[in-house]
Parts: structure tokens; sequence; C-alpha cells
């Protein structure tokens, strides 16, 4: 055989080992017989400490409440101690997976990528979490806010919604699986499944918050066993800097700076996090919990980005400042504290205008793609909006947790508009345009002339000269082979630029010229590799070649499937969306479950409500 078809022998088998649709059957089945596995040793041991025949629970829960969980009962101290190491297990898996695919591409099935072992495990736990604190309350009624389960059973409204958060986690695995059979590979963060993943995970956060507010009123220790004020204090600030990391996840693909859509969507997510999670810890924790919040989020999210970038050696990921932020909320307090409604609104704007100011300085020292004045208007208004959506959010997220949420007709008119507000400036970063008739002639020059580490400079040119002007960037992008390349061009003219360094135009590599200015979200193709799997063949790097501005779509996601009906996305996108509207309803209805049952923080404890049990 010789070299050329040794070559294409080798990539066949590649593409086989990398399949673009869905993972393998045996594989699938692997997964689900361990899954099966799981929940039956989950179910015998709930079972088991339900009838009495097993006390591993009791007991791990009752060492819960002198350790990490004091202060609460162990149905409430065991479940947030296991969801707060499923959570952290899961982001640093959620964070090495995303920098594996965009390094180097598709993987050769769910059980042949590492890093789903700890997105698996973590979403799983999540999951546990909830079903421990279902499970673990027997013989008493866990506070007035408690749901009925059977004649006898009460389960705390924060464990039934922690375990739903944790069911919807884990959902998004084999409709993950579904989609890429039906759709292919979308390789992006935002895919509706992937959204799942994430906001389950993200939002279990308020269920944790609202199943610690449940165990702190019904704790029925003495005075000598009371926590320090200092713990609590912690460890809710804890919480709510676990939300603002469980908010921050929907940024990941700005953080490595491969995102698809437009810059003007950062500012709205980042203000949007900011808003909901430091409104809400500065309510609920506290004077100065903003800024913890954000400094426990500096040391989980920094320190994710130092196992995988520098422990792991894959890439790493950028973290958005945000002390400028909580500063911001912070100094509110100081005038509208006990105005939490008017401390969202106005932490918003200022979250939206002087927090903007300070993360477009901080993107040009830490982002791969630094803001630019082509968003400094429009990206300001998405922060705006997004800070206020995510101020009131908090506000009333802290309230209800207070038991001083406003009477529902305000509260669900908020909601509703600062979900509408959000969802319309999302839908705004949308709207794109793909210009026609625009072409770049490309010019290489080799700097590594083997075909089998192939590197070049390149000079573009951009026809007609005027087509971008004050862009959000202009850069050539590699990834995927085994690495990323995000290069800022260098403008030597109208509509004349050039590479600052040599770009990868060999193996698996995928190169590529992008262009976003205003909404024009536009690339060329410079090099694509042979991709059997998919029935692509290789677009080679010619030493001189004019190709069409396209949608970079098609492009940086060539491995979807073309042909199958627009109207068949559409649906299943609102099939997850409908279920992601139904975990943000529900977690709202603890928030206000909880407000009207529990009195407000302080109040005296009643003593344990025991359920009647027939004779």
């Amino acid at each position: 055989m010789n070299d050329t078809g040794l070559t294409a022998a080798l990539q066949l088998a590649a593409a086989q080992n990398k399949p673009a649709g869905g993972a393998a059957l045996d594989q699938v089945f692997i997964a689900s017989g361990a899954a099966a596995v799981l929940t039956t040793f989950l179910l015998v041991f709930g079972w088991g400490h339900r009838t009495g025949k097993i006390n591993v629970l009791a007991r791990l829960a009752a060492l819960s409440e002198r350790g990490p969980g004091r202060g609460l009962p162990g149905w409430a101290a065991l479940p947030s101690v296991v969801a707060l190491a499923s959570l952290l297990t899961a982001l640093l898996g959620m964070y090495w997976d995303i920098s594996l695919h965009i390094s180097h591409g598709r993987d050769e099935g769910p059980l042949a990528n590492i890093a789903h072992y700890p997105i698996l495990i973590g979403l799983f736990g999540i999951f546990t979490a909830g079903v421990l604190a279902v499970t673990l309350p027997k013989g008493e009624r866990p506070g007035a806010a408690a749901v009925r389960i059977t004649r006898d059973w009460y389960a705390p409204t924060g464990g039934v919604l922690l375990a739903g958060a944790g069911f919807y986690a884990l959902l998004g695995f084999p409709l993950d699986d579904i989609w890429h059979r039906i759709f292919g590979q979308d390789v992006t963060l935002w895919g509706p499944t992937h959204l799942m993943l994430i906001g389950g995970a993200g939002l279990s956060l308020v269920a944790m918050m609202i199943l610690e507010r449940e165990g702190r009123r019904a704790w029925s220790g003495s005075e000598g066993e009371e926590p320090p004020a200092a713990a609590r204090w912690i460890r809710r600030g804890m919480m709510a800097g676990g939300l603002l990391v469980g908010l921050s996840v929907f940024q990941a693909e700005y953080d490595f700076g491969v995102t698809q859509f437009r810059l003007v969507h950062q500012p709205l997510l980042i203000a949007l996090a900011a808003g909901c999670a430091l409104v809400a810890a500065r309510l609920w924790v506290g004077r100065g919990g903003a800024i913890f919040a954000v400094v426990f989020y500096m040391l989980v999210r920094g320190g994710v980005s130092l196992i995988v970038g520098g422990v792991i050696g894959e890439l790493w990921a950028a973290v958005p400042l945000y002390f400028a932020e909580a500063l911001c909320v912070e100094l509110a307090a100081l005038a509208l504290a006990r105005r939490p409604l008017a401390l969202g609104a106005v932490s918003g704007v200022l979250i939206g205008t002087a927090g903007f100011g300070a993360e477009y300085g901080w993107s040009h020292v830490a982002m791969r793609l630094p803001w630019t004045t082509d968003i400094l208007v429009e990206g300001m208004i998405m922060a705006v909006v997004g800070g206020v959506a995510g101020g009131l959010c908090g506000a009333m997220l802290a309230e209800g947790l207070e038991g001083r949420l406003p009477r529902p007709a305000i509260s669900r008119t908020l909601l509703a508009v600062s979900l509408a507000g959000v969802a319309a400036a999302i839908a705004n970063g949308l709207i794109i345009n793909v210009p026609h008739g625009q072409s770049a002639t490309v010019t290489l020059t080799d700097t590594h002339g083997d075909a089998a580490h192939r590197t070049a400079n390149a000079k573009i040119v951009l026809s007609p000269p005027g087509a971008v002007d004050d862009p959000a960037w202009v850069t050539v992008t590699g990834w995927q082979g085994e690495g990323l390349q995000v290069q800022h061009l260098i403008k030597e003219g109208q509509g004349v630029y050039r590479t600052r360094e040599p770009m990868p135009v060999h193996g698996d590599w995928k190169t590529l010229i992008r262009i976003h200015d205003g909404r024009t979200l536009a690339g060329v193709p410079v090099y694509l590799p042979n991709d059997p799997a998919i029935g692509a063949k290789e677009l080679p790097a010619a030493q001189h070649f004019t190709r069409p501005v396209q949608s970079e779509k098609k492009i940086l996601q060539r491995e979807l499937k073309s042909g199958v009906p627009g109207w068949l996305w559409l649906a299943c996108s609102a099939v997850v969306l409908f279920c992601t509207l139904v975990l943000i309803i529900s977690l709202g209805w603890g928030v206000s479950r909880i407000s009207r049952s529990l009195p407000p923080e302080g109040a005296k404890r009643p003593e344990p409500v025991r359920p009647k049990v027939p004779a």
C-alpha cells in the first residue's frame, strides 16, 4: 500500500472511531445498565432506611449534623454536602469536556471520553442528594412547607426540587444521543440538550438554598449546639457563590474564545448571572455577601481552570471578573437594603453600566475575544436588561427565602416580565446577517512545508474592501486539531489583513477566517480535513485562493446533518424549552411555598411536627 492509500485508510479508521451521529449501541447498553444499577442501589438504601432495615443513611445524616451541616437536621445537612461535592465534580467535568471538544473535536463515544465520567457522577450525585432529602425524614414532618408523599411521609420542598433538577440534568445525556442521531453533532455549548445538562445543574443551587432555609427552620437543637453566626454566613455565601458559578457556565464558549454567537450575548449573560446571584447574596447572606460570593466563585472557577489547563494540560478558560458588579450591589444596598425590589433594579442598572465598563476592560486582559466598540451601545443595553432582570429575580429569591416574598400578583408579574426581557434580549442577539456577494482572497506563505505539519502565514483581502467597518473581531481560528489557535488579524489597509503568526493547515485542524461586524457573523474556510464519517471531503489550503464569505455555522458545525426538516428541529427545541420553563416555574413555586409557609428568619421555632400514624 502506498503512502496515499495508507493515509486514507488511517483517516477512515479514525472517522469510524469518532462517529458523527449517536453513540455506538454497545456504549448505550453499558451506560443504561450502569444507570440502572446505581438507581437500584439508591432505591434499595432508601427503602431500607424507610423500613428501618438499613441504618447507613441515618448514621451518615447524624454525622453530617455534627460536621459541615451543623445547625441543620440530617435530612438537609447530608444532601447539602452531597450536592455541593457533586456540583464541583460536574463542573470540573463540564469544563474538561468542553476543552476536549474544542481542541480534539468529536469523541469516540460517551464512554470513551474521560471527562464524561465526572459529569455523570456529578449529575447523578445531585439527583442522589435530592432523593436523600426526600427519603431521610422519617416519623416527622420536615417543616410546614413539606410536600406530602404518602399518608405519613412528607418530604422537604427543597429536596423534591433538588431531585427534579438533578433528574432534568441527567435526562440531557440520553436525549443528547437521540439529538445527535436525528440532527448530527451540534458542536456548540448552546445545543438544546447541552443546555439541559447545564441548566439543571446550575439551577439546582436554588433548590439547595430552599432546602437550607427549611432545615434552618426545622432544626431543633439546643442553643449550645447552635453554629456560630459566621458559619451560617459562610455556608449561605458559598451557596450564593455556587449559584453565580452555575449561572456563569452558560458563558463557557466565550470563556474559551470559540463562541458561535454574537458578542453582545456575553455582557447580557454576565449581567444576568451577576444580578441574580449577587443581589440574592447581599439580601440573604447579609452585608458583604456579594463580595464573598464572588470570592467563592473565583476560588471554584479559577480552581477548575487551573486543574483543566494547568494540571490536566488542556485549554485554559478565562474567568469574568464580577468584583465590580459585587461592589455595585454592596454600594446600592447601603441605601436600599430595606427595599429589596428597588435594590434589585438599581443594582441591575449599575451592573449593566459600571459593571459593563469593568468587564470591558477586563476582557482585554483575560479574554481571547475582547470586547470592542462594535458592541458598546447594544452590549450595554443588553447588559442593563440582563442586570435588571437578574436583580429582580435575585431580590425575589432572597425575599422568598426570608419569608417576605411580595404578594403573588406582584411576584408573578415581575418574574414573567424578567423572563420575557431576557428572552427578548437573547432573541435580539440571535438575529444575524450573512453577507452575499462578498469574498476573501487568501495568499499563503508556508512556514513549515511538511504536509503532515504544515503551517502558513496569510494575507487576506476582503471584497468589497469596505465590507467590514469597526468589527467586533476579524480572526483566524484553528481548532479540533489537538489544540486551539485564536489570533486577531492585523489590518494593513481597507479590507486587507494579515496573520500575526503561522496558522495550522494540516491534519485534523479546522481553520477558518471569522468575521463579526454588527449583526454580521460569517466565515471563510481556509482548511478543512477529510471526514468520511459525515461524507465531507478535504478542503485544501492552496497557496492562493478566493472563496465566498458564508455562514460560519456551516463551517463550525459541519457535522450537522442536511436534509432534516426545519420544523422538526423547532419542535424538538420547543419541547426542551418547555421542560426548562417547567423547571424554572417549579423553582419559583418552591420559593413561593416556603415564603408562605415559613415565618421570617429569627422567629421562634416550633416543635417538630410529627404526622399522625394510624393505629
